[in-house]
């Protein structure tokens, strides 16, 4: 069996090792930085020879100017936010953005891949975006690097990502409804084919174990994150012989719908039904009474993506796999103790 180390190549953090050397070290000799002993440097270019380093320069050149964001569709405020944070530093880089909208379904995959490879975009940054390995592998084929943000599924061990704490953000959420005296707390749940949709029920159920509470699988209803499916779901929940007294939805615009649903059925927000969201969106706020939700840093993610895509074409290697930004609980009108 043929290991890492008996290939010849090497990360540069094992190229440090090997030199007995820091990797800042390493990175001031591949980068040709004149602050390294001369027996120092001479170490690590030995090293570096022998194990058939892939050395790159240590800045890119840009091929267009531009980068890549995709998302599989724009209709939402979730989207509006990541295109300013990606914008935003996009510009202070003196980098142009390209924003596509593709489908899902594929359907529109192959097309925009051609226009990339004519564009010569710099990097990509995929949005709630899932692509087969051969289609990362085209764009990686055309010295295009990828970053995903806030991915579909399971990305592979080779994409950087980054997104929010989910599963802490569902867990604060529901133990904050524990606090307040609810056991009968229902869940909205999200898309299933995306990773934060799992993240955030299995922080859910997590909370309630952890409060001593059962799990009631009538309590939890599918959704797709959108204000149709949190008003169908929360329908659903009223319709129980034993009604929960809070819903936990999976984002803020089921959350509207639940509000909907409930008034409909002649219910008060907070004093029949507690209503919790996630997201944070403009409309927690200024809807009455104030939606109790999660806020997810997604400027923050967004802009944090673009500067480790920057970072990745100055020809920085010890990027992490992965970057989870931690979520916070913004407690408003919509949540209050259970009617005695």
């Amino acid at each position: 069996m043929v290991t890492k180390q008996d290939s010849g190549r090497a990360t540069i953090s094992e190229i440090a090792r090997e030199a007995g050397v820091s990797v800042p070290t390493v990175s001031k000799v591949l980068n040709g930085h004149a602050h390294v002993a001369a027996a120092t440097r001479a170490r690590v270019e030995e090293i570096i020879a022998k194990r058939d380093y892939a050395r790159r320069p240590a800045k890119r050149s840009k091929k267009a100017g531009l980068i890549d964001l995709v998302f599989p569709g724009m209709g939402s405020e979730w989207a509006c936010e990541i295109i300013e944070g990606v914008e935003r530093v996009a510009q202070e880089a003196g980098y142009g953005t390209v924003v596509s909208s593709l489908s899902l379904d594929g359907s529109r995959i192959r097309p925009w891949l051609a226009n990339l490879a004519e564009r010569k975009s710099d990097g990509v940054l995929l949005a709630v975006y899932e692509l087969d390995s051969k289609q990362i592998q085209r764009i990686k084929s055309l010295g295009i690097p990828v970053i995903l943000i806030d991915p579909v599924g399971q990305p592979g061990p080779d994409l950087m990502t980054v997104g929010a704490a989910n599963w802490d953000g569902a867990f604060s959420a529901t133990e904050h409804l524990l606090k307040l005296g609810h056991t009968r707390i229902g869940m909205i749940g999200g898309r299933e084919d995306l990773q934060c949709s799992s993240a955030r029920e299995d922080g859910y159920l997590a909370a309630l174990r952890r409060g001593g509470v059962d799990v009631d699988p009538s309590l939890m209803v599918p959704g797709d994150f959108s204000t149709e499916s949190g008003a169908r779901g929360t329908e659903a929940l009223l319709s129980l012989a034993e009604k929960p007294t809070a819903i936990f939805t999976g984002n803020d615009a089921q959350a509207l719908g639940a509000y909907r649903a409930a008034r409909s059925a002649g219910l008060r927000i907070p004093e029949d039904l507690s209503i919790i969201g996630f997201d944070d969106i403009p409309a927690a706020e200024w809807i009455e009474p104030g939606l109790t939700t999660i806020r997810q840093p997604v400027v923050q993610m967004a802009e944090t993506a673009m500067r480790a895509l920057l970072r990745h074409l100055e020809g920085d290697e010890e990027l992490p796999q992965r970057i989870e930004l931690g979520t916070e609980l913004v407690v408003r009108g919509s949540t209050a103790a259970p009617a005695a």
